[in-house]
C-alpha cells in the first residue's frame, strides 16, 4: 500500500512549538524520579514522564579565562538561549584545577591557559601554592563557590530547566593531564590535593610520581574524608531545589570511588527533605555495564561503550542520558539527536557556547543540533512516552518509538519513505508528517493497519518524522 500525501500545502499541526523559538514550559512539581513504568526517563512529582535535553557548556559555574580573576560567565544570558531552543536540562560543570591548559585539547584548544575560579576550597595560606596564590585550607569553604551554585541551580530552575550538579571533574587528571600538546602534570600541579597547594598535609600522589595525582579513588583516608564533606556541603546547598540531579565526576573515578560517592550522596540526603537522581558518566573509568550494575539512576553511554553516531536501542534498565561529550568531545549532528530520541535515549550536546573555553565564538554546525533538541523534546511531550518503547524492526528505518497498536513515531534518516509494519494494530491510523530541517509539519492521508504501509514523504529527501496515531 503506497500512501500519498492528502495536502501539498504545510499544514500548522499542534506541536506546542516544535520550533527553535518555543519557549520551555514550566516545569512540573517535585523532584525527579525514575519512571515507574518506563525507566528509560525520569517522571516528575506528579508522575509524568520527563524528557531531558539541552546543551551543555564549561564554565557554566566556575568562571575560565586569560584573565586573574578570570572573565565572568554571563548565566543569564546562557539561560535565555536555553529557553529560546525549548532546552530542560544542562551539566553544571565543575572543575577541579586551578588552571586549564587547552593546549591538551588539540585543535579545539586556545593558544592560552585558562584561570579558573572560584573553587569550593577558601585559599587563606600561610604560604603560596605552585600557582604564587595562597594555599588552600582544605577545612574553609569558599563561601561564593556554594553561593553561585545556589543561585544559578535556582535560576534555572525558575526557567523549567534541571540541573546536573557536577561533584569532581575527571577529565583533566585522566585524560588531559599527560600525554599531550600540554606539558605533563599541568592539571596535576593546580589541583588543590596536590601537597604543596594546602595547608593541611593532604597529598593525593599515591604513586609519587608528581605528575598524576589519584585523588578519585578509595584509600587516602583524609583525603577521603575531606570529599565527604565536600559531598555533604553541595547536598546541602542544594537539597530543597526540586530541579537538582547529581553527577558524581565526569569521565575519571575508579568503580569503587564512584560507588562510594553515589552511597555518600544517598547517605546524606536520607536525612533531608528530598531525595534526588545520581548519576555517572564513565567513559574510561567505568564502562556501561559496571555503571549499570551499580545503586546509580541515570548514566551517559559513550563511543567505547559502542553508542556512538548510530546508537543502539537503549533497555531501560537506567536513564540514558546520551551526551555527545563522550562520543565526539566536541561534534554531533540534528541525526544523532533524532536517533537517540527515537531509541529510548536522553540526547543531550557538549556545547562551546560562545567559543569562551574551547572552539569557536560560533560555529553554524550546532544551531541544528539546538533545535533537533527542542524539538525532539515538544513531540516526547506530545505522545505517550510513559508506555513508548523503541522499536527498530517496526520502521523500515530502524528509528521508531511505538506504544504497539496505538502510535508509532518513526524517523527517516534520509527522508523520501518508509515502510511501518502495522500487522498486529489492525485499526485506522491518523498520519502527520514533520519536517525536522525546515520544521513544517503536514498532514497525511489516514492508514488502516493489519499489515505494513509504505509511507512517502511530503518533505522529499529532506529528513523527517511520521507519525501514526490510532483514529478515535
Amino acid at each position: 500500500m503506497v500512501i500519498r500525501i492528502a495536502c501539498a500545502m504545510a499544514t500548522v499541526l499542534s506541536l506546542a512549538g516544535c520550533g527553535s523559538a518555543a519557549r520551555a514550559p514550566a516545569r512540573g512539581p517535585g523532584t525527579l524520579r525514575v519512571h515507574g513504568t518506563n525507566p528509560r526517563y525520569f517522571a516528575d512529582g506528579a508522575g509524568r514522564p520527563v524528557f531531558l535535553t539541552g546543551a551543555h557548556t564549561w564554565n557554566s559555574l566556575v568562571d575560565m579565562g586569560r584573565e586573574d580573576p578570570p572573565e565572568a560567565f554571563d548565566f543569564g544570558a546562557y539561560l535565555d538561549f536555553l529557553e529560546r531552543h525549548g532546552h530542560n536540562f544542562i551539566r553544571l560543570w565543575a572543575w577541579d584545577s586551578t588552571v586549564w591548559d587547552t593546549r591538551a585539547n588539540r585543535a579545539l584548544g586556545k593558544d592560552f591557559v585558562h584561570r579558573v575560579a572560584p573553587l569550593p576550597w577558601a585559599r587563606t595560606g600561610p604560604g603560596r601554592a605552585l600557582d604564587g596564590k595562597p594555599k588552600f585550607d582544605l577545612s574553609k569553604f569558599d563561601p561564593a563557590y556554594f553561593q553561585r551554585l545556589r543561585d544559578r541551580v535556582s535560576a534555572a530552575g525558575r526557567r523549567g530547566i534541571y540541573v546536573s550538579v557536577m561533584l569532581f571533574e575527571g577529565w583533566g587528571l585522566m585524560h588531559g593531564n599527560r600525554g599531550r600538546a600540554a606539558p605533563d602534570g599541568w592539571a596535576w600541579r593546580s589541583h588543590p590535593f596536590h601537597g604543596e597547594n594546602n595547608v593541611n598535609g593532604v597529598d593525593g600522589d599515591a604513586d609519587r610520581d608528581g605528575l598524576t595525582g589519584e585523588v578519585h579513588r578509595l584509600g587516602n583516608a583524609a583525603l577521603n574524608a575531606i570529599q565527604a564533606v565536600y559531598i555533604r556541603k553541595v547536598v546541602d546547598t542544594v537539597n530543597d531545589l526540586d530541579n537538582v540531579l547529581y553527577e558524581v565526576i565526569n569521565e575519571g573515578g575508579e568503580k569503587e570511588w564512584d560507588w562510594w560517592v553515589v552511597k555518600t550522596i544517598r547517605e546524606h540526603e536520607r536525612t533531608k527533605p528530598r531525595q534526588h537522581p545520581v548519576g555517572l558518566t564513565g567513559h574510561g573509568a567505568e564502562n556501561v555495564a559496571q555503571m549499570l550494575a551499580s545503586e546509580a539512576d541515570w548514566i551517559s553511554p559513550g563511543r567505547r561503550d559502542g553508542y556512538g553516531e548510530d546508537p543502539p536501542a537503549w533497555d531501560g534498565k537506567k536513564v540514558s542520558l546520551l551526551d555527545t561529550d563522550h562520543v565526539w568531545g566536541v561534534g554531533g549532528n540534528a541525526a544523532w539527536v533524532w536517533k537517540g530520541f527515537l531509541r529510548g535515549h536522553n540526547p543531550i550536546f557538549m556545547d562551546p557556547y560562545d567559543g569562551s573555553v574551547l572552539g569557536a565564538a560560533w560555529d553554524p554546525r550546532w544551531e541544528p543540533v539546538y533545535r533537533a533538541m527542542g524539538q525532539a523534546r515538544r513531540w516526547a511531550e506530545r505522545i505517550d512516552l510513559a508506555s513508548a518503547r523503541p522499536q527498530n524492526d517496526v520502521s523500515s528505518t530502524g528509528y521508531c518509538l511505538a506504544v504497539p497498536g496505538k502510535e508509532y513515531l518513526a524517523y527517516l534518516p534520509g527522508g523520501k519513505e518508509v515502510t511501518v509494519n502495522l500487522q498486529a494494530a489492525p485499526g485506522r491510523f491518523d498520519v502527520e508528517w514533520f519536517g525536522t530541517g525546515d520544521g513544517t509539519a503536514r498532514k497525511g492521508d489516514p492508514v488502516q493497519g493489519g499489515s505494513a504501509v509504505r509511507l512517502v514523504s511530503p518533505h522529499g529527501s529532506q529528513p523527517a518524522l511520521v507519525y501514526l496515531k490510532a483514529a478515535p
